[in-house]
């Protein structure tokens, strides 16, 4: 891209005035750099095919305009030459309005970017802190913030989840820190941003549909630690997340802290025999370690698997980072709540825990909820994402009692445990009530102590409107169950 066509605004109190902007999407983060940019006194022309209504009236109401088409032929016709663009994660590199627009050398951003830069609108300018990772983003983001706010600091989560950071950055009252969820599509379009610490959570294939390849989906992810002042953290789990932090440009004087759910080494969070510790922010880390919380506090939360000690490892090293005490992160820890849907119990039955995971859309989140139990009827299948499932069926398939299939590649999954695991009793579901097909096949399949986990590997929008729908219909179906 010509760097001459790259905006020199880096303010809330630059002049934004009169500068021609283009919006890609109009979900919740796409409006609010619309009103953002209109309260700037930008020119705001919205791009969407099949907008909500409701943010259509509110295009009308603050005085956007919107081409209700993402097609370049509607692009070419609004005969505009825009400063620059804000690109909605929902539009692929290879989108073809994408495409145009950097053929045009018009610089592309994102909300995150718009965020960063306009970060000093109140005399409260906050801290931030970035975390991204193929799974366990939105619990160590949640719980990051949570052991923030309860050490007494004003903390937001936002990014991928939340409120928009816009919104949060034009809060009157201000932030002490943004703790930013980052998703691989947004960082594949972020420029620079300067976080105080940040988070590299681990790394699986996901998205390949998306980015092209899982080299591309890696050096996007990697971008997280870009320019960080104080710490990066990786996990010493998964060597990716490592290498990611042997090549991060940061700033001088940043550390890299790991976290594992194993001993830690020195510069590290983790856990010896039932105690989290720190040997990464204490004087005498070489020769000790401090105590955090124990496995009982850590229990609190929910079911401590592998994958709750990891984010619970990470959030950690984040607020240490930050300046939170370990009896401040302790405390923290007891009043934590999972959100739901996250290796989320729902009733025991006749002697089967059913298990509701339904944020589990990837192989690697789904292994993680499959690593924490015994004996298990796995309800699998949705939108795979041009991820392959048979290492994940091959490693945990001594673990199956039974299988029950959903989702739009029912065949690929069939086909697979045929092949993997012939004498496995699986049940397909194709019927319109899907969940409620799906619980009483694995109900049926099931025996006393047993699990029946929803934790699909795969994304939900071919039969729900999202992981948490799935959820919520899972759960309906299963009280129903324990009702009768």
């Amino acid at each position: 891209m010509d760097l001459r066509n790259m905006i020199s605004q880096r303010s809330w109190h630059d002049d934004w005035a009169n500068l021609q902007v283009a919006v890609l999407g109009l979900g919740k983060s796409g409006f609010s750099v619309a009103d953002t940019m209109v309260e700037l006194g930008a020119s705001v022309v919205v791009f969407a095919a099949n907008a909500d209504e409701h943010f259509r009236n509110l295009l009308d109401v603050i005085g956007a305009e919107l081409v209700a088409s993402d097609q370049p032929a509607q692009f070419t016709a609004a005969e505009r030459s825009f400063d620059f663009a804000v690109v909605s994660p929902g539009f692929a590199p290879s989108h073809p309005l994408v495409k145009l627009l950097e053929e045009q050398g018009v610089e592309l951003l994102t909300d995150i970017d718009l965020a960063f830069r306009l970060r000093d609108k109140t005399s409260k300018v906050a801290k931030w802190i970035a975390i991204t990772g193929t799974n366990g983003k939105t619990t160590t983001t949640e719980l990051t913030t949570h052991i923030l706010n309860e050490a007494g600091y004003r903390a937001v989560a936002c990014g991928n989840i939340g409120n928009p950071i816009l919104d949060a950055v034009r809060d009157p009252d201000g932030f002490d820190f943004l703790v930013v969820e980052l998703s691989s599509f947004q960082l594949h379009y972020m420029g620079s941003i300067q976080p105080l610490a940040s988070a590299f959570l681990n790394l699986a294939p996901d998205h390949i549909d998306w980015h092209g390849s899982f080299d591309s989906y890696f050096a996007d992810k990697s971008k997280v630690f870009e320019n960080t002042e104080i710490a990066i953290v990786y996990n010493l789990e998964d060597s990716k997340t490592l290498e990611a932090a042997e090549n991060a440009d940061v700033i001088e004087g940043c550390r890299a802290i790991g976290f594992t759910t194993q001993i830690p080494p020195v510069a590290a969070i983790g856990f010896v025999e039932e105690f989290l510790v720190d040997r990464a922010f204490i004087d005498d880390r070489q020769k000790s370690a401090q105590e955090i919380a124990t496995l009982d506090e850590i229990g609190q939360i929910g079911v401590v698997s592998k994958h709750l000690k990891s984010n619970v490892a990470a959030a950690t090293a984040l607020a240490r980072a930050a300046g939170v005490e370990s009896d401040q992160i302790r405390s923290a820890l007891t009043s934590f709540k999972l959100a739901p849907h996250r290796i989320q119990l729902v009733a025991r039955v006749s002697g089967v825990d059913f298990i509701d995971d339904s944020k589990a859309t990837n192989a690697h989140a789904a292994a993680a909820s499959l690593a924490a139990f015994d004996s298990v009827v796995w309800i699998v299948g949705g939108l795979l994402k041009g991820v392959d499932p048979k290492p994940l069926v091959q490693e945990f398939g001594s673990k199956l009692r039974g299988a029950v299939v959903i989702g739009k590649d029912t065949q690929i999954l069939e086909a697979l445990f045929a092949e993997v695991l012939p004498m496995l009793p699986v049940r397909v579901i194709s019927g319109a009530d899907v969940m409620i097909e799906a619980v009483e096949a694995a109900a049926s399949l099931a025996q006393a102590g047993d699990t029946v986990l929803l934790a699909p590997a795969a994304a939900s929008m071919d039969q729900f409107v999202d992981y948490a729908d799935r959820g919520l219909k899972f759960q309906a179906e299963v009280r129903k169950l324990a009702g009768s």
